[in-house]
């Protein structure tokens, strides 16, 4: 008995590995293109051109979400953040669409793993998506709990002294022209800087989509998957499987572009097309960030998000896979295996290796940053270790003399939490 448990371990641990393996070389460009586009691109402007959810507004939204961080966690932060300053409640929901599903990474992710086709119908149905919010979004997200938001996040943010970064000064490095800024080693140290930072930040979602994905692609049977998508029932089965597949979503803990492994696992297993696609869509709505959504925007006004966003994420999977039959374009071929069984000499392995170099270049410009001229304007998150800037850090607090910036309140509050149970530590010994 014991023996065939650590067997089944063992496979479910390698095809994990393979996964990660598969995949290193697009996570690297995709996180180090995305890198260079949060530190070169100009920002400043939109937190105020987001007053409404007119199609201008929508479209700046979008841009804005997919130059930005395509983690869950900071999609939300941030959209909680553009809401405080002034941005319409419909639009900072449009960023946070946008930002983890119209990324570079995303799409080279989808790609190598699972197809080109699902990579394309990410794009498609985050359009899809964005263009649905923007239509019910201003039905359902407004009134009184949506004005009740506002007003307890800007006392809030008042009361903790961080309305001074509603402030934009000439020096900041988005203010900078473009082309003195790509001139600069200054600028491309914290280009590495973002990319080491949002990959600090995501290690523990990748670490656990891949882990769970390679157990459900190898312990879980096809006939488990059956019995919770419908299969054989038409267009019922398409529908049933949009709508259940943000179920799984919720329930998995797994966000942002951690939850592609997994996908690939259910698309092995039978799911349809539209219900992967709605599954991916759904990682905003997993159990952790519904427990930040709650604490931001209170109990009422999340439940009609998660409302709002299991329709529009089942409805985006479903119309997607309308338009990709509709174009003869749906795979049809299932995967035996998602990964490799052993190392080969190949165009991955040879593409690893050219990446992994890459990629120890951004730790070292990363490491060396302050002496490449970077990282004037930028700071660390103490907790999650994403980079923030300074003058738009949603919080931040002075320990030990040093002053702390953290990209959310949700970090914020971790680590005076952490601080405290150090200074008990601290004082046990004086009171014994």
């Amino acid at each position: 008995m014991h023996a065939w448990l650590l067997l089944d371990v063992g496979r479910s641990l390698r095809e994990a590995f393979f996964m990660f393996w598969e995949t290193l070389w697009p996570l690297v460009l995709g996180f180090g293109v995305a890198g260079a586009v949060q530190a070169f691109a100009s920002r400043a402007s939109l937190q105020r051109q987001l007053g409404n959810h007119r199609p201008a507004a929508v479209a700046r939204a979008s841009g804005y979400g997919m130059v930005s961080s395509s983690c869950s966690y900071a999609a939300s932060a941030m959209a909680k953040s553009l809401f405080v300053k002034g941005a319409d409640f419909v639009s900072s929901m449009v960023f946070m669409f946008a930002s983890t599903n119209l990324v570079i990474e995303l799409g080279i992710v989808l790609v190598v793993l699972m197809g080109w086709q699902f990579a394309v119908s990410e794009f498609v149905g985050g359009v899809i998506m964005i263009i649905l919010m923007a239509l019910l979004g201003g039905l359902w997200l407004r009134g009184r709990h949506v004005a009740a938001a506002r007003e307890r996040l800007s006392q809030a943010a008042g009361a903790s002294g961080h309305n001074h970064h509603d402030h934009v000064t000439p020096g900041e490095p988005g203010q900078l022209p473009l082309a003195r800024r790509l001139r600069s080693r200054a600028g491309w140290a914290d280009a590495a800087s973002y990319t080491m930072a949002d990959l600090t930040m995501l290690r523990r979602e990748l670490l656990i989509g891949y882990t769970v994905a390679g157990f459900v692609a190898v312990l879980v049977p096809v006939s488990a998957w059956h019995a919770v998508f419908l299969t054989g029932h038409g267009w019922w089965t398409s529908v049933e499987n949009a709508v259940v597949g943000p179920f799984v979503a919720i329930i998995s803990f797994v966000c942002s572009i951690g939850n592609v492994p997994l996908a690939a696992a259910l698309w092995k297993g039978g799911i349809s097309f539209g219900g992967v696609i709605a599954f991916i869509f759904a990682d905003l709505i997993a159990l952790p960030l519904l427990l930040i959504y709650r604490r931001y925007y209170g109990t009422r006004l999340t439940l009609r998000i998660l409302g709002l966003f299991w329709v529009i994420m089942s409805a985006a999977g479903l119309l997607t896979e309308v338009i990709f039959r509709a174009a003869g374009i749906v795979p049809t071929a299932r995967p035996a295996t998602i990964a490799p069984a052993a190392f080969s000499w190949n165009y991955t392995t040879y593409l690893n290796i050219v990446f992994l170099a890459v990629l120890a270049l951004l730790y070292w410009a990363y490491r060396n940053r302050e002496r490449l001229g970077g990282g004037a304007s930028y700071a660390i998150d103490p907790v999650c270790g994403m980079q923030v800037e300074t003058a738009h850090a949603p919080a931040s607090a002075t320990h030990d003399g040093q002053r702390m910036y953290f990209c959310s309140d949700h970090c914020a509050a971790r680590f005076a939490s952490k601080a405290q149970v150090g200074r008990s530590r601290q004082s046990s010994p004086a009171q014994s």
